[in-house]
């Protein structure tokens, strides 16, 4: 038997507060999704501006990253992101239309080794959806750390 560790709406906001500030430090319009280990929506926040396709993509980043315990850009990442052609999971995304996504703006949210939810980040570039996402991985890690401290 092992411990498990899940997060829920009050380890998801600081988060998302977070990913939001840093997407308007950088004037992008984002969505941003956090999902729990299961790949269910714990909160969604599309910023004003942003555009509609964002929301399913933003969630489909976050499903991908919690499901498959791994940044979603590292599918394709050359040489050998297994979503590549020739690669041994070549095709991948059609196995969950709509919700498998294998390019930039999908992060696993780790706590204690385990894979306890994600952040999906949808309407800037590679680098702004991976800043984006940082911001809102940083802020958990701060949140984790003021519990341990007791506060």
């Amino acid at each position: 038997m092992r411990q498990i560790y899940r997060i829920d709406l009050d380890d998801a906001l600081p988060m998302l507060k977070a990913a939001r500030a840093k997407a308007e430090e950088i004037g992008v319009k984002q969505t941003i999704c956090i999902c729990d280990d299961g790949g269910h929506v714990l909160a969604l926040h599309r910023l004003p501006g942003a555009r509609l396709t964002g929301v399913e993509i933003a969630m489909a980043k976050a499903f991908t990253a919690a499901g498959h315990e791994r940044a979603t850009h590292l599918f394709n990442e050359p040489p050998n992101g297994p979503a590549l052609p020739g690669n041994e999971a070549f095709g991948i995304s059609h196995m969950l239309p709509g919700k498998f996504a294998i390019f930039v703006g999908g992060f696993p949210i780790v706590h204690e080794g385990q894979i306890v939810g994600a952040v999906g980040v949808s309407g800037g570039n590679g680098e702004q959806d991976k800043a984006v996402g940082a911001a809102a991985l940083q802020a958990f890690a701060e949140h984790v750390a003021t519990l341990g401290a007791g506060v």
